[in-house]
């Protein structure tokens, strides 16, 4: 049994401490019993320690060698994959976990030490980062360290400790985006990479059903979507599973209750637990909930003045606000996006173009639009666009501004028509020049500023009163409004 490394100093023997548990950790899943575990954690670290030791004084065959790049505890817990599966090649594979035999005689453990290009995202967005800030993530985010010893422990300032962690998972998010445009994939693949691009940005947008079908059966996009995806809670795994592979979830457990140990708690200090402020935060809880019991008193008190002072009850009433104040404000309900500038009315001026018994704007000036839908369906047909009609809408479309980005957004639309529909075409028109890109639930075409989204095979039958929506990515510059001039078959649409 090789003998474990001794330490240059006293801080690579703290050092040496923490990731020497971490080893032992991993091989113990690993193994089938405690002294394979040791025997198998002591040749690992051993290894892990002298491969890093000769990436840093520039020596040795690891010189220049990518996986160097990793942090430490990362670096040595590929050491003790490297170490199992050299054992199962050297028939000493009854000392492992049968699953993990299974494991590295598959094409997934192959993924691991074949072409670089198709490794996994998580794997080579950690080691394309600075050494700082990925020892930095994978420390507070895997091994479950309170952040501000980690932050402190690396010379950084405490108190601007979760905004360094939210910077370095960005780094993490962006070196992943780069790694996955990279990865050689199939033009099905291809198709989804800015869209995934764009849902996973934001913790709010949601996943179009073609794209959820396609990352429940490609791997490496599920992949790819767990590490861009920093809201949730998934990142942790992500990492653990790109990195080390099998048993990745095990050991992402055992080091959660580990901390719990540590800290004496129930829970570990994870970044978003507000321990990192706790002094701070409770002090200012405290001084909020008093002054809002002092508003209370003061409400209260007001309140009995008013209604035990003589005087016309009418006033009572206003003071208090009766039905005269009473009246909510139309949409008051519906918060409205903050990019998005206020809808034009439905109605359109005299002076837009009108459309011709077929459906086909002819425009007094300026570029010619694409066609309006053809062939609507009987409730639909024959009725042109009337422009400042009093009649009521046929349809009311909902537009919902879902992400954006310096040089892209996301969008859906959404229409809800009064008549039922064999099939449908929405049209509109943007305002600062926007180009669509991409779009699910239906097809599209642009001319200038004017677009026609055509329904999908699988959507086209509307009943009445129903809905219909799709969503698309779009490019833009300086401004990005609302798009305005919706209309269903032909027909203007109300914006709801």
């Amino acid at each position: 049994m090789p003998d474990l490394p001794t330490p240059k100093d006293a801080a690579e023997a703290a050092l040496f401490s923490e990731c020497w548990d971490a080893v032992l950790s991993y091989a113990d899943l690993c193994t089938s019993g405690s002294t394979a575990a040791n025997q198998l954690a002591r040749e690992a670290f051993a290894f892990g320690i002298r491969e890093a030791r000769a990436a840093e004084d520039g020596t040795g065959r690891g010189t220049g060698r990518r996986s160097s790049r990793l942090p430490r505890i990362p670096l040595l817990l590929t050491a003790v994959r490297a170490t199992a599966a050299a054992w199962e090649a050297e028939g000493q594979g009854h000392k492992l976990d049968p699953d993990l035999r299974l494991w590295l005689n598959s094409e997934k453990a192959a993924r691991y030490t074949g072409p670089p290009l198709s490794r996994p995202i998580a794997l080579r967005g950690l080691r394309d980062m600075q050494e700082q800030d990925a020892t930095l993530l994978w420390l507070a985010e895997v091994e479950a360290l309170p952040l501000h010893s980690v932050v402190r422990r690396q010379g950084l300032d405490p108190s601007a400790a979760v905004e360094e962690l939210n910077q370095v998972r960005g780094l993490f998010r962006d070196r992943c985006h780069r790694n996955h445009l990279d990865t050689p994939m199939s033009a099905e693949c291809r198709s989804y990479v800015r869209l995934l691009d764009a849902v996973t940005r934001s913790n709010s947008a949601e996943t179009p059903d073609d794209l959820s079908r396609h990352l429940a059966t490609c791997v490496e996009c599920a992949e790819a979507a767990a590490c861009l995806r920093l809201h949730g809670g998934g990142l942790p795994a992500a990492l653990v599973g790109g990195v080390i592979g099998w048993g990745g979830l095990a050991y992402l457990e055992r080091r959660r209750r580990a901390a719990e140990v540590r800290l004496g708690a129930g829970r570990p200090d994870t970044p978003d637990v507000e321990a990192e402020t706790g002094r701070a935060a409770t002090n200012r809880a405290r001084a909020v909930r008093g002054g809002l019991v002092a508003a209370a008193v003061m409400v209260s008190a007001l309140a009995l003045a008013v209604s035990m002072s003589p005087g016309d009850s009418g006033t009572v009433n206003d003071a208090q606000g009766g039905p005269t104040d009473s009246t909510p404000v139309a949409g008051s309900a519906a918060p409205s996006q903050p990019t998005v500038a206020p809808a034009t009315s439905a109605a359109r001026p005299a002076t837009d173009p009108t459309p011709s018994a077929d459906g086909t704007p002819t425009a007094s000036g300026g570029e010619r639009p694409d066609p309006e839908p053809q062939g609507t369906s009987s409730s639909t047909a024959g009725t042109g666009e009337t422009s400042g009609s009093d009649d009521a809408a046929a349809c009311t479309v909902a537009y919902k501004l879902v992400n954006q980005w310096p040089d892209g957004f996301q969008a859906t639309v959404t229409v809800t028509t009064v008549d039922a529909l064999d099939t449908w075409r929405i049209a509109w028109s943007f305002r600062n020049g926007q180009r669509v890109d991409q779009m699910w639930d239906a097809s599209f075409a642009q001319n200038g500023s004017r677009v026609v989204a055509t329904a999908a095979d699988y959507n086209r039958s509307v009943p009445a009163g129903g809905s219909l929506s799709f969503g698309f990515l779009a490019s833009w510059q300086d401004t990005n409004t609302a798009p305005r001039e919706f209309s269903l078959n032909g027909q203007d649409c109300a914006e709801g």
